[in-house]
């Protein structure tokens, strides 16, 4: 499943509703660099000490939330990655790309219904979200998967499964594990 990536769009939309709802755009975009630089470097804790830093004056800006689930979700804090992007999407739900993160971290559990669930969100908010198309049918493809492997536990005889299997195995990421989500 496709991580988020850093589309410029996407970006700007984001960067757009935190200048609006916070006032300082340019203050913002230097605290956004200043914490992806560190990200990008290797340098995990630092990047999640100084989004707290920020948030604790602006616990409401859904950007420097989002990198902060990200960074979470790349320290393998999955459980705190999953709970910033669940609020994100109740804070902000016309937000596409959360849902997206939110539900590739649902992958990697094997939690595809929710996996699921969150991309038809992510879909439902913004109709040309490629990525969340993409993930989407990732998700239909290891659900069909597993009924046809179920299915064929049941009856083994059934000469239409297993190549209905054997085809989805073919499918480039339908059997692989959701990769973590990634930087916005």
């Amino acid at each position: 499943m496709k991580p988020d990536r850093c589309s410029a769009p996407a970006l700007i939309r984001l960067l757009t509703l935190a200048a609006a709802l916070c006032g300082a755009a340019a203050a913002h975009a230097d605290a956004y660099g200043d914490v992806s630089q560190l990200l990008k470097t290797g340098k995990g804790a630092e990047a999640l000490q100084a989004a707290n830093k920020y948030l604790a004056e602006k616990p409401k800006d859904p950007q420097m939330r989002f990198l902060k689930g990200v960074i979470q979700t790349q320290a393998g804090s999955t459980a705190e990655a999953i709970a910033t992007f669940q609020a994100l999407t109740q804070d902000y739900p016309e937000l596409p790309e959360p849902y997206n993160n939110l539900a590739a971290l649902y992958a990697s559990q094997n939690e595809l219904d929710k996996a699921r669930t969150a991309l038809e969100m992510a879909v439902r908010m913004n109709p040309s979200y490629a990525i969340a198309h993409e993930n989407l049918g990732d998700i239909y493809a290891r659900m069909a998967g597993q009924s046809y492997g179920r299915a064929l536990q049941l009856e083994p005889a059934n000469p239409l499964l297993q190549p209905k299997i054997n085809l989805l195995r073919e499918l480039p990421t339908a059997g692989a594990k959701a990769k973590p989500a990634a930087k916005k």
